[in-house]
């Protein structure tokens, strides 16, 4: 009897575990958040482009003026239905703050920065110096391509037979 009994407790134990893993505990919340409209003001607006950028500003106030990040998002280009102004809006990624928001004026002017332009230029330079040197030194590079094809002709292969491989051994 005392066998039967063991098996018996063993059998309650393992239904109990399966039950306690199938069990799910449904908690009240402390403080309810009822759910919020949130405007964007962009709901007024239609979307005339929008692109992945980086946005850089320019720090004049340190004492060696830098560019600085600023945000990594989308842009975005926006048309007032009604006003019909365009705007420029920047939010950075996963937080979605502002990190660039101003109307489009006839006065604004896109100027390539001036930190490329100065690379462009020496790059264009180097360019146009190596093109130089290939000019010039071009009919001795096309000899001296001559003068190893030449040598690779006079080269030939010798092919071992049975017998030289038996003299060597």
């Amino acid at each position: 009897m005392a066998a039967a009994k063991d098996t018996h407790e063993d059998h309650d134990t393992s239904t109990e575990n399966t039950d306690e893993s199938n069990h799910d505990p449904q908690f009240e919340p402390i403080v309810s958040l009822p759910e919020q409209e949130i405007k964007t003001l962009e709901e007024d607006e239609e979307e005339l482009f929008k692109m992945r950028a980086k946005l850089f500003r320019f720090a004049s106030e340190n004492d060696l003026p830098e560019w600085k990040e600023r945000g990594t998002g989308d842009v975005k280009l926006l048309k007032h239905k009604e006003k019909g102004a365009i705007r420029l809006l920047m939010r950075r990624d996963k937080t979605l703050k502002i990190c660039a928001n101003h109307y489009i004026t006839p006065m604004m002017e896109l100027k390539p920065n001036a930190d490329a332009q100065k690379f462009k230029t020496k790059f264009e330079e180097c360019r146009k110096e190596i093109e130089e040197r290939e000019k010039k030194a071009g009919s001795g590079k096309n000899d001296h391509a001559e003068k190893v094809a030449e040598k690779l002709e006079a080269l030939s292969v010798k092919e071992e037979t049975k017998e030289d491989a038996e003299e060597k051994q």
